[in-house]
């Protein structure tokens, strides 16, 4: 992480990911204020792009990315690569995939 830049996690007040159905993972980034959400938003280190290149998918596995304004969320879902509670699946209620977002190093505001 460069020195104008701090975690993803030390700016949003809430990272997670949940199920969506059996097939389909949800992340909610939500964040304190208007300004850290804008701040994040204009950086682009949560555009559909900057999601996939994080979790290292194609971009047809990204079904769904909304900027909800209202709750200042940043919110995206990712289908799964097998059926939630299939033999292999070691994260049944899909909570621990956030795990990636949590370093994302978010540029510093510039003065001015």
């Amino acid at each position: 992480m460069s020195p104008a830049s701090r975690p993803l996690s030390a700016i949003a007040k809430t990272i997670r990911s949940k199920n969506a159905g059996v097939d389909h993972i949800t992340f909610d980034v939500i964040f304190p204020d208007r300004a850290s959400y804008d701040h994040v938003r204009a950086s682009g280190a949560l555009s559909p792009d900057a999601v996939c290149s994080v979790f290292g998918i194609e971009r047809e596995r990204l079904t769904d990315h909304v900027e909800f304004d209202p709750a200042f969320a940043i919110k995206f879902t990712i289908a799964r690569e097998s059926g939630s509670g299939t033999l292999g699946d070691g994260d049944l209620f899909g909570s621990q995939h956030y795990a990636p977002l949590i370093d994302i190093p978010i540029p510093e505001r510039a003065a001015g």
